[in-house]
């Protein structure tokens, strides 16, 4: 009954020191999330349209494809993607791309410039579906396929997993099962890496953010000011804490949404502000995991 345990607690007043390198005051990574192509849709036999993350999303359920929101999938993986991978790469930053398999598989020129770019990637699964209502051998599948699939199209296999929104209660003893994961990222209720147990083995978890996110688009925000002074918020709050307990800042993309014009523009503003403070580390999600298994080994017991 392992997976029906849940901690309250987490690190407490006193959370450690990350240290981080050259003793930036917060570890701040970019993600891309790279869904499109692999969404439940009728193409891939759901007999439904996928709309979520999309203008299209208030017609969700409705009989019959949807081809405005086909299309609105299709413009960020034709449009978006490169705007933002644009921005990034004019600043000389790195990135994490939260990759779905099937959905590079329909884009090699994408999975070139990945390759090319040195950007992480992370598996998003084979599909981007809800891995909590696949059977355990389903979702053991799935697993294993979106491996393989990225190790071929990427050229390297991941080492760090991330599910759409959930996971199943077996997502993280399938994945120390599948093996060659350094982390996950299946969970959102700390700021900090942590270390858990899975089975008996020690197992690293990356938090990842749905709140600093441009989700926040489908959920109230209007407005490119009001994303910005969003994270721009976010973010001077944990600079400020930084003095004392450094943390992280994960900031969710997707292209689909923040990859138009109006919406990159908030990115492109927050890139360049963030650019003006020397002490903080932006950087791949890997370089956060491997930073912490370096630094805060898993404890022995």
């Amino acid at each position: 009954m392992d997976h029906l345990q849940r901690d309250f607690v987490g690190y407490g007043r006193n959370p450690p020191d990350p240290k981080w390198p050259g003793g930036a005051r917060l570890a701040l990574n970019f993600v891309l999330n790279y869904e499109e192509g692999s969404e439940p849709s009728f193409q891939d036999g759901e007999g439904m349209t996928e709309t979520w993350f999309t203008e299209s999303h208030g017609l969700a359920g409705v009989a019959g494809r949807d081809l405005a929101a086909e299309g609105l999938f299709e413009y960020g993986s034709r449009v978006g993607f490169w705007r933002v991978m644009r921005l990034l790469q004019e600043r000389s930053l790195p990135a994490t791309i939260f990759g779905c398999a099937l959905a590079l598989e329909r884009n090699p020129e994408a999975c070139d410039f990945i390759r090319e770019s040195g950007f992480d990637v992370c598996s998003h699964g084979w599909r981007w579906i809800q891995h909590y209502q696949l059977s355990e051998d389903e979702e053991r599948e799935h697993i294993h396929h979106a491996v393989a699939s990225l190790e071929k199209i990427v050229g390297h296999r991941p080492q760090g997993w991330y599910c759409r929104y959930s996971p199943s209660v077996n997502t993280r003893r399938l994945l120390v099962e599948e093996g060659g994961f350094l982390y996950d990222s299946d969970y959102y209720g700390e700021e900090l890496p942590f270390w858990t147990r899975v089975e008996g083995k020690p197992h690293l978890v990356v938090p990842y953010s749905l709140t600093n996110n441009d989700g926040q688009y489908a959920a109230g925000v209007s407005t490119s000011e009001q994303w910005f002074g969003f994270l721009k918020d976010a973010f001077d709050m944990l600079y400020k804490e930084g003095r004392q307990h450094p943390k992280m800042m994960s900031v969710g993309l997707h292209m689909r949404l923040v990859g138009h014009p109006a919406r990159a523009a908030a990115l492109e503003r927050f890139l360049d502000y963030v650019a003006q403070f020397p002490d903080v580390w932006i950087t791949r999600r890997l370089d956060i995991a491997k930073h912490w298994q370096q630094v805060h080994p898993a404890p022995t017991n």
